[in-house]
């Protein structure tokens, strides 16, 4: 079993920065990508950013590339989404989730299915 806790969300204006963590313990051996959805009101859960945990290769949806930045610390089991120029669209519920999928290439762990654990999610609200 894998656990995911998120933490770092908030209500900012619009243009704001906010840095989201995703602590992932348990069988972390098993772990292949951590990513990161979100998901708005009335829609589906969607794909923002993901990392490879032992290459650190990461992958973005083209909303956000250029303003999230996906990282993560080995040694405290930790992957964070740093968010930039912060809009009010992006306003969701924000989950981290773990794949147990791999090896595959980075843009593999785009997809919500191949994710097996999943965090509670935190709320990031962005004001205009």
């Amino acid at each position: 079993q894998v656990q995911l806790v998120e933490s770092g969300g908030g209500l900012v204006q619009a243009g704001d920065s906010l840095r989201l963590s995703c602590v992932v313990s348990g069988r972390t051996y098993s772990t292949y990508a951590v990513g990161w959805f979100r998901q708005a009101p009335g829609k589906e859960r969607a794909f923002v950013a993901t990392i490879r945990w032992s290459s650190g290769m990461t992958y973005y949806a083209d909303s956000v590339k250029g303003r999230f930045i996906i990282s993560r610390d080995n040694a405290r089991n930790t992957v964070y989404l740093q968010m930039n120029s912060l809009k009010p669209e992006d306003t969701a519920v924000y989950f981290c989730a773990a794949s147990k999928l791999g090896p595959s290439s980075v843009a593999t762990y785009s997809t919500r299915g191949l994710y097996d654990y999943w965090g509670q999610g935190t709320q990031v609200t962005v004001s205009s």
